[in-house]
């Protein structure tokens, strides 16, 4: 285990999608420094291959569609192969895109439903029957401020976002009988590739905290919810946004 981490997830699987960079790569490394056994998944091939390298014979990675059910279906396949089941499951695979309510086109649209719900829609299927057998599991769902606040030009995302709150309380009730945990994060303004070039220059000096999070600031509530830390937690939200929405 790491130096710094103090959740344990030994014997622990852990499927994370959109792993190959950002938030999804900084959970996988945070959990694989406290024991787990990773499977990096992203449609970004070298990206998620160098980020299954970094973790040794811990990582492993499948390339993945996650708005098709077949791709799914190969994650868990691969998953039971190399390490014998999946312990936990991170949806954090998503697309972020903006455009005012009136020049959002209904393809884009659609596009953001696919990944952003469909996806984790289809992953909480996909391993649920796993997770049962072994006698329950923790599903993260890597939602945003977006899904608990209204923010101008993101009628299209925020709305996915907010659905996945629905979805993961929905599921956490459904699944409670099974040992299944399903809990949603909501991270603010955090320094990755996928907004980075969005929001530079940009000053947060208005932020309660006055700054953009770190990947591993989630990455690390990411682990705690993945770890048996958290076994009477589920239905809950977590927002990680250097008090974004508190005011």
């Amino acid at each position: 285990m790491g130096a710094g981490a103090v959740i344990s997830l030994d014997g622990k699987v852990v499927v994370i999608t959109g792993a190959g960079r950002g938030q999804g790569a900084a959970e996988a490394r945070l959990c694989a420094e406290a024991g787990a056994r990773v499977v990096v998944t992203d449609i970004r091939e070298e990206e998620g291959r160098e980020v299954a390298a970094t973790l040794g014979d811990q990582g492993l990675y499948v390339r993945h569609d996650v708005a098709d059910a077949e791709s799914w279906a190969g994650v868990v396949r691969a998953a039971v192969a190399a390490y014998g089941g999946v312990s936990a499951l991170v949806n954090n695979a998503a697309l972020w895109r903006t455009a005012h309510v009136e020049r959002q086109s209904a393809e884009g649209f659609e596009a953001l439903l696919r990944v952003n719900l469909l996806g984790p829609f289809l992953g909480i299927q996909a391993v649920a029957p796993l997770m049962r057998a072994a006698g329950g599991g923790s599903v993260v769902n890597i939602s945003s401020t977006a899904g608990l606040v209204g923010i101008p030009g993101h009628a299209a995302y925020g709305s996915t976002k907010f659905a996945l709150r629905g979805l993961t309380r929905s599921a956490a009730l459904d699944l409670a009988g099974d040992g299944i945990r399903v809990n949603s994060v909501h991270p603010g303004a955090i320094d990755t590739p996928m907004v980075a070039g969005a929001v530079a220059g940009r000053d947060w000096s208005h932020l309660p905290l006055g700054r953009m999070g770190r990947p591993e600031e989630v990455g690390e509530l990411v682990r705690f919810l993945c770890s048996d830390a958290s076994s009477y937690i589920t239905g809950a939200e977590f927002t990680v946004d250097g008090g974004m929405t508190t005011r």
